[in-house]
């Protein structure tokens, strides 16, 4: 079968590799679709970062690895001890593998697992044909819900579990730094809790329209001052909760110049560089950053719901591609920037 290869930094190949076969407790999978993310770029121009080099205390395995951790496809078979999957159904996966044992584990927040491992990053993933998964990383898709958005699932969760950490309503404003695809993903969430008052600042125009297009309100704040704009919107209470998807100094400044009194900061995005922390907003305040990390199922399954009933929009943002192009037409084009979110159909051409 055919499968992405990572090798180390800008070593990918499309290579023909074996069809993993299940073992008890996990499924092989047809991929419909895998995700080209925003860690699958680091490792590919930077890594490697968090793909092993010594065998990963979860999963054994270790660099090469077929990538892939954003996916959705169709069970074909099931492996010994399998009863409650069956060969036929579609699911998206929540690739996490956690050790069930440390602290966070036994506190439900398995997203922060000490050994924490992903499907696609510390083992063999789903840019490939088929794929072999454990069921607890299983999540059945609705009939309503077409592979291409369940292979969305994931990114969106990221986005779905930051924004309940903001802990808004209806009646909040909330302001998304970046509209990147988790920027996006956030919009959406937000918008599916209910809140009208949400504003996307992004300083570029194609992602700016983009996300205009789906309905969101954007500032560009080369040409707006964001905090005061937000300030004289809601009478001086400042933001609800701010959002930072886009991982540079400025955004995150321009966040916590957002938010209220006692209100939080949301840092949903990975940093290249250190940050000067803005303490004297946050001691002057009262407020604070939160981190976000993933996602667990109740994510997911919150994600899926709201993709049944029409939650979820892919038009204008997302191309596929075929998995020959996975590195011209995904990982250059993206970081490029001609391109805001690709999937890749692993048994397909470009579309």
């Amino acid at each position: 079968m055919k499968a992405a290869v990572y090798y180390g930094p800008n070593k990918v190949e499309i290579a023909d590799v074996p069809e993993p076969q299940p073992t008890a407790g996990t499924v092989k999978i047809k991929v419909g679709f895998n995700g080209i993310c925003g860690t699958d770029l680091h490792e590919y121009y930077a890594g490697p970062i968090f793909v092993p080099t010594t065998p990963h205390p979860l999963t054994g395995q270790q660099l090469p690895l077929t990538m892939g951790h954003e996916f959705a496809g169709t069970i074909t078979e099931v492996g010994p001890g399998v009863t409650d999957y069956a060969p036929g159904e579609r699911v998206a996966i929540e690739p996490i593998y956690r050790c069930g044992h440390c602290v966070p584990c036994r506190a439900g927040t398995y997203n922060i697992c000490t050994q924490i491992g992903f499907h696609g990053l510390m083992s063999d993933g789903g840019m490939a044909e088929y794929t072999v998964v454990p069921t607890n990383m299983l999540h059945r898709l609705p009939d309503s819900v077409s592979l291409e958005l369940g292979a969305l699932v994931e990114p969106m969760s990221v986005a779905y579990h930051a924004a309940t950490l903001g802990e808004v309503g209806p009646l909040h404003t909330a302001v998304i730094f970046g509209a990147g695809p988790i920027g996006i993903g956030l919009w959406f969430a937000l918008h599916g809790k209910g809140l009208e008052s949400v504003f996307v600042s992004e300083p570029s125009p194609t992602r700016r329209a983009a996300i205009e297009a789906l309905g969101a309100k954007t500032l560009d704040p080369t040409q707006v001052d964001v905090p005061a704009f937000i300030a004289d919107h809601t009478n001086g209470r400042g933001a609800d909760a701010a959002f930072d998807a886009a991982g540079v100094a400025p955004a995150i400044e321009a966040a916590t110049a957002c938010v209220g009194a006692r209100k939080p900061t949301i840092s949903v995005a990975i940093y290249e560089k250190p940050l000067a922390t803005p303490l004297l907003n946050l001691v002057m305040n009262e407020s604070r950053i939160q981190g976000s990390l993933c996602y667990t199922s109740a994510d997911f399954e919150a994600v899926i719901d709201l993709m049944a009933h029409g939650g979820y929009d892919t038009t204008g943002w997302v191309t596929r591609i075929g998995i020959d192009g996975v590195v011209d037409e995904g990982f250059e084009a993206l970081h490029a920037g001609t391109k805001m979110k690709v999937l890749v159909d692993p048994s397909g051409e470009a579309k």
